[in-house]
């Protein structure tokens, strides 16, 4: 048996964490993209162009992670609600 971290949302499009876990992984994905942004700013204008093209390919993986982990824990899946259901 599957124990979901994430309910089908109401209206529009995704999820909503409803267990420790899936809060869990919504706080350390928001650490992950906050941590992306301080270094990305320090690093400021001593950084290449290609390190910012590569920070951003590295966050954009991070975002595929979340996106596959919440597709793979949310009951009945994503699809687009119009909240009658």
């Amino acid at each position: 048996m599957t124990t979901y971290w994430f309910k089908q949302r109401r209206y529009g499009l995704g999820a909503t964490p409803v267990t420790w876990q899936g809060w869990a992984l919504v706080f350390v994905f928001l650490l992950i993209v906050l941590a992306f942004m301080v270094l990305l700013m320090l690093a400021g204008s001593h950084s290449s162009p290609s390190g910012a093209v590569g920070a951003a390919a590295l966050l954009g993986v991070v975002v595929a992670v979340m996106i596959f982990v919440s597709l793979r824990k949310t009951e009945g899946g994503w699809r687009w609600r119009w909240g009658g259901e």
